[in-house]
């Protein structure tokens, strides 16, 4: 099965590389687009390409070579990137709740509450805490001993299956798994429930069906995103170590590492339509 999974991954990298560049250079290249929630969108799209890139390639490699190998330092290397990327993500997810929260609750607002300078702080504080919170994991994953199996039976260094292998005391690691991990990952998707909490109350309020439908639509895509997201990250993350299984949890990580990315330019541009005029923009640049 391993060459049918090499072409079924590179076709989904390839189009996840080709969509969300095709939204960076769409929202770039139309000034109707240079609003908060689209910056946040063009950002999204960034790190999902940087996030994918950390894993894919690698195991594209993997698939079609003998020795499945990667060395302990490029280990923890990728382990940071694809922490330090994939808690940005969830960060950004609720910059975005923050952006409708704000756009549907306190319109007349908007444009103070979301400025430019308030946007930019948003985007290097989701950076700033992930960064923060992979590199103390990785500290504490690089004192461990590995004198057992080095074989990590998953297709790249998860934090879970690399625990597994380890013969030192695993308490610490899991504990910090269980809490800090808890706190950065819940926070983001606690106010992203507030968030939605809010624009419910204040939506429910509106008298008119068309209006109510209007105030939702602009929320339908990112909700769904945050639940392909952020379903198979508290699938995978939040239980025990002994609870872990290598083919379930491999199932579920391909959902929020690969497909997720894959699919974001797909549901933020097809019902978009400021996103589909600035990808037509964006086509009749190219063919002119």
């Amino acid at each position: 099965m391993q060459k049918p999974l090499f072409a079924v991954f590179l076709v989904m990298y390839l189009v996840t590389l080709v969509g969300n560049g095709l939204i960076i250079l769409a929202i770039h290249s139309d000034s109707r687009l240079h609003t908060p929630m689209y910056f946040f969108l063009s950002n999204l799209s960034f790190m999902d390409i940087c996030f994918t890139t950390v894993i894919v390639p690698n195991m594209l490699v993997n698939l079609l070579s003998e020795t499945k190998f990667i060395s302990y330092v490029g280990c923890l290397v990728q382990m940071y990137f694809f922490m330090a990327l994939g808690n940005t993500d969830s960060y950004l997810l609720a910059s975005m709740a923050i952006d409708r929260l704000v756009a549907i609750c306190n319109p007349f607002h908007y444009d103070v509450v979301m400025s430019p300078r308030r946007c930019l702080l948003l985007l290097l504080g989701s950076c700033t805490i992930s960064h923060l919170h992979s590199m103390m994991y990785v500290l504490l994953m690089s004192r461990l001993s590995f004198c057992a199996s080095h074989v990590i039976k998953h297709f790249f260094c998860d934090t879970q299956p690399v625990l597994k292998l380890s013969c030192s005391d695993t308490t610490t690691n899991q504990t910090v798994v269980m809490t800090e991990t808890l706190a950065v990952i819940a926070t983001p998707f606690l106010c992203i429930l507030f968030s939605y909490l809010r624009i419910i109350i204040t939506v429910l309020k509106i008298p008119s069906a068309a209006g109510k439908w209007k105030a939702f639509s602009t929320c339908g895509s990112h909700l769904t995103v945050v639940v392909f997201f952020y379903g198979s990250v508290i699938y995978v993350y939040f239980r025990p170590l002994s609870m872990y299984s290598v083919v379930k949890d491999r199932v579920a990580t391909v959902m929020y590492t690969i497909v997720t990315p894959m699919l974001n330019p797909f549901i933020y541009s097809l019902r978009n339509k400021d996103m589909k005029r600035g990808l037509r923009k964006l086509r009749g640049r190219i063919q002119s």
